[in-house]
This record gives C-alpha cells, sequence and structure tokens, in this order.
C-alpha cells in the first residue's frame, strides 16, 4: 500500500498576485517554499499574505515546489466537496465584472469618429493609429496572461495603460473581454478608464478647431518670446 503524501504547514509571506506566485515560509523552519497561483485550490479565493496555508512539496526542474495548497485546516474532504461547486460555476464567475457592455465604449467612440469626421474631415492616418495600437494592445494582454498562468515575467501594467492611451484601448477592450483578464482588479480598472478618456481628450484637440483654439495663444506667446530683443 502506498502512503499518502506527508502535508506540511506553514504562512505566506510573500506573493505577487500580478505574477500569480510567491513564497511560503514552513512553520516547522527550512527554506521557503516556491508556490504558484495554480497550486491554490479553487475555494480558498485570492491568496493573501499571512495566510495559514496546508500544502505538500515536489520537486520540479530541481526545486522544491508547494502543491495542492488550501487553507490551514480545511481538510481534503471538505476541500474536495468545494471544487464540484466551484467547478460547476465557473463560467459564471468568471465573466468580468463589467461585462460585454464595455463593448459600447467602442461603439460610441465609432459614431462619434463618424460625426467628427462629416464636420471636420479626419486623417486616415488617426485610424491608422487607433487601428495598429488597438492590434499591439490585444497582444501585450495576451502575452500578459499567458505569462501570468505560466509564471512568467508580466508584461507591466503601465505599459499596457500607455498602449491604451496612445490608442490601443479599443483592442484593450476586445482583450478583456475575449481573454478575460484585467477585469476584476479594481485599481486596474479605473488607471485603464482614466486612460481612455485621456486619449479621447486628445483626440477631440487634435480632430476638431478645439486644438487651434487651445493652441494658438500658445504658440503666439511663444513666438512673442523668441522674437523679442534680450535687453
Amino acid at each position: 500500500m502506498g502512503h499518502a503524501p506527508r502535508r506540511a504547514d506553514g504562512t505566506l509571506t510573500s506573493w505577487n498576485d500580478d505574477r500569480g506566485f510567491g513564497f511560503i515560509t514552513p512553520v516547522n523552519g527550512g527554506e521557503n517554499v516556491f508556490a504558484h497561483i495554480t497550486a491554490f485550490a479553487p475555494g480558498d479565493g485570492r491568496p493573501k499574505l499571512g495566510a495559514a496555508l496546508s500544502f505538500e512539496v515536489e520537486i520540479a526542474e530541481g526545486k522544491r515546489q508547494a502543491v495542492r495548497v488550501r487553507s490551514a485546516g480545511r481538510s481534503p474532504a471538505i476541500a474536495r466537496n468545494q471544487q464540484a461547486p466551484q467547478s460547476r460555476t465557473a463560467p459564471r464567475s468568471s465573466r468580468p465584472v463589467a461585462g460585454r457592455a464595455n463593448y459600447l465604449a467602442i461603439v460610441v467612440f465609432v459614431v462619434g469618429l463618424g460625426a467628427v469626421n462629416v464636420f471636420w474631415p479626419v486623417s486616415i492616418w488617426v485610424i491608422g493609429v487607433y487601428v495598429l495600437a488597438s492590434v499591439v494592445c490585444f497582444i501585450a494582454y495576451a502575452v500578459d496572461k499567458s505569462r501570468a498562468q505560466s509564471g512568467g515575467w508580466r508584461v507591466s501594467e503601465k505599459t499596457l495603460h500607455t498602449l491604451e492611451f496612445l490608442g490601443g484601448w479599443p483592442g484593450a477592450i476586445v482583450a478583456q473581454q475575449v481573454l478575460r483578464h484585467k477585469t476584476r482588479k479594481a485599481s486596474f480598472r479605473s488607471a485603464f478608464w482614466v486612460s481612455v478618456v485621456a486619449n479621447l481628450l486628445v483626440f477631440a484637440l487634435v480632430t476638431t478647431p478645439i486644438f487651434a483654439l487651445v493652441t494658438a495663444p500658445a504658440f503666439r506667446l511663444f513666438t512673442e518670446w523668441t522674437t523679442r530683443p534680450p535687453f
């Protein structure tokens, strides 16, 4: 008869939620053990620093790695009972917070672009920038999700928001819905919409007479300053 793997207790003393991994410090001492997000029981929710955990240890690529991690005191029977309903409801719980209503922002933008083009023709390069930036942004989201699942180096949130501000936010919305990625972290969602609003403000300035009204006084002051005698 085989023996069941021996479990150990420890505390989550390091955790990078963006990259999905951290380290557990065993209560009985010894080296910290690497733990990936995929090793945690689905019913326990997101790992939190300081959480008391129970886990098993396996050797992967010559390194100690925690597997079958769950909250301390949670029996295997309870874990199995909670995993079953979790798997059945996974499609519902995995839906983005904002849902597909975010697509409405793209629709409104396209309609607004058409309206602006009626009164002030929009250069084709402006549309090209949005298309190219959206494709690049979608790819960046896909790479980030892939690395999150594999434990690799993530694409920084700053990079994603920069791409969104440069016109890639429509692609970001599509990526969020299609890939089910970056839809639940409140701080990221807030920064995302700030990037969208900032981009639309720049778009309005560049494609409408507002740009001339705003820049003309500044240009005139700059011209007067550069042509003023030094003494």
